[in-house]
């Protein structure tokens, strides 16, 4: 199957309180020119009566499973976004789970049903309650015009693991969202991690440490395209070395003969974001067939809940803000690039 060519654009990442509360991130969104962006799927409390988050899709305890469909603090939320995205013509990538426990995520399963992180991915109740509120979720929207593709997890680790148990849990739950809807595309949405010889230096990002294979993942024939991520600070790596990383995972693509997308990326030093990143967007655009990029993340100063963190690129027109050269300036390129097909 050749994949969308619109994989020749760059995507955004949303940061959660924006994405399920409003809509205004969406149509700066589209001003820009991004044309895919990620917006959390998930949003889990184990009780709803005191809820860990003040917006919460569903609610997981001993006594069940149950989703929460209020306009107000529930799945309309999420129901607005969609119907905004529609509106403004901007493509969705929507994550089913957290590996945190930012907004519930792998934690609120746990807490529910006595799994663990890494059990989690075997035990057969963590993953009935996980595998229907995936019918739910992609049932209410496989519909809508706006959805890009579907995404197993953000940031699915197993630490410690050995990689066929994630691999084996992408394989299964991959299948299952394909028989659910088999018109979007499906990604697992992991950081990328090597455990494959002959890649890398057997450093950290390459040992299989946190128990994910890209190269077994990306051969899986129910996931459509590969994702990775990078942040060379919180990994222990110097800033240059973020070019090798997108390099190896065009590669690996190429090999596989499926598109890879550089779905996050960022910095902590908010100084000098552009100094730093650009080079990383100029290796997706001049040397590799990266489909897009989508740096972590998207912040607006006036709709901010919180100084989000340091890793935010705030919205800005002014010429040669961080927003106008990482964001409008990069869309803009990237939408001239041609896209090279994989398969």
């Amino acid at each position: 199957m050749k994949l969308l060519t619109s994989f020749a654009v760059i995507g955004l990442a949303l940061l959660s309180e924006i994405q399920v509360v409003l809509g205004a991130p969406t149509t700066t969104c589209s001003q820009t020119q991004f044309k895919v962006t990620r917006v959390w799927g998930f949003s889990e409390s184990n009780n709803a009566a005191a809820p860990q988050n003040p917006n919460y899709f569903q609610v997981l305890n001993s006594t069940g499973q149950y989703f929460n469909c209020d306009l107000n603090n529930g799945i309309g939320r999420l129901d607005y976004v969609v119907s905004t995205a529609e509106a403004k013509g901007v493509k969705l990538v929507m994550p089913l789970l957290n590996n945190y426990g930012d907004l519930g995520g792998i934690p609120a399963y746990t807490a529910a049903f006595g799994c663990n992180s890494t059990s989690f991915y075997t035990d057969t109740q963590c993953q009935s309650a996980y595998k229907n509120y995936v019918k739910f979720i992609v049932g209410r929207y496989k519909t809508s015009p706006a959805i890009f593709s579907w995404e197993l997890a953000n940031e699915p680790r197993c630490s410690t693991c050995p990689t066929s148990v994630i691999t084996d849990w992408a394989t299964s739950i991959s299948a299952y969202i394909k028989s659910l809807d088999s018109k979007h595309m499906v990604a697992l949405g992991d950081e990328g991690w090597f455990d494959t010889a002959g890649i890398g230096d057997g450093s950290y990002a390459y040992s299989g440490y946190e128990g994910v294979d890209f190269v077994k993942n990306l051969a899986i024939s129910t996931l459509d395209y590969g994702t990775f991520h990078c942040y060379p600070d919180q990994w222990g790596y110097n800033n240059t070395w973020p070019n090798e990383w997108i390099v190896q995972h065009s590669a690996v693509g190429k090999t596989a003969g499926k598109p890879v997308v550089f779905e996050e990326y960022g910095s902590t030093n908010t100084a000098d974001h552009q100094l730093l990143m650009t080079p990383w967007q100029q290796t997706v655009l001049q040397n590799t067939s990266v489909a897009y990029d989508s740096f972590w993340q998207f912040g607006t100063q006036p709709l901010s809940i919180n100084p989000f963190d340091n890793y935010a690129v705030y919205y800005n027109t002014t010429v040669g803000s961080d927003y106008q050269v990482l964001g409008y300036q990069h869309a803009a390129a990237m939408l001239a690039k041609s896209p090279v097909a994989n398969q």
